[in-house]
């Protein structure tokens, strides 16, 4: 939503300004990292200047270590800002996957740039086209994720940015 965008957005450029943060991480709300964008805003004539491609850059950008604590699922544009983040840590029980395919649309927050570097254009290429989602452990051997817990995928990742 417009809302989630315009808080991501405030949110790291709070932390890069404020010199006693020393990372940054993005999880979700009850479980769930992000199921994507709202396709109803799609059709809205005026955003008001916040899109999500530039705040993924944003996030890619940051001085600082951001960090992904996916938990539930990150499908879309919610995996896409989790291809921005540093680290991505997931819950085994999380999925992930870009299906906006299978409603005609193409990724739109660089997506289709992001996940092959990450994982290389065959795997990339499979999720892109098809709208497959795939399991943290999939997730995991693909290099999508860098670690995978069984336990609070939160405190997971604050270690993680406490460490790196």
């Amino acid at each position: 939503s417009l809302a989630v965008l315009q808080a991501l957005k405030d949110g790291l450029k709070r932390a890069d300004a404020d010199p006693s943060v020393k990372a940054v991480m993005i999880c979700g709300e009850n479980g769930k990292f992000s199921a994507g964008a709202d396709i109803r805003g799609f059709s809205s004539p005026k955003r008001h200047g916040v899109a999500l491609g530039p705040i993924v850059s944003l996030i890619e950008s940051s001085q600082k270590p951001v960090v992904a604590a996916i938990e539930g699922v990150a499908l879309g544009g919610g995996l896409e800002v989790a291809l921005g983040c540093h680290y991505r840590i997931a819950h085994m029980k999380a999925w992930m996957g870009l299906p906006e395919v299978t409603i005609g649309l193409l990724p739109g927050a660089e997506g289709t740039q992001r996940l092959p570097r990450l994982i290389g254009v065959p795997a990339a290429l499979d999720m892109i086209t098809t709208g497959k989602h795939i399991p943290a452990t999939e997730a995991l051997k693909l290099g999508l994720i860098d670690e995978i817990v069984e336990e609070n995928t939160i405190e997971a990742a604050i270690r993680l940015a406490n460490k790196v």
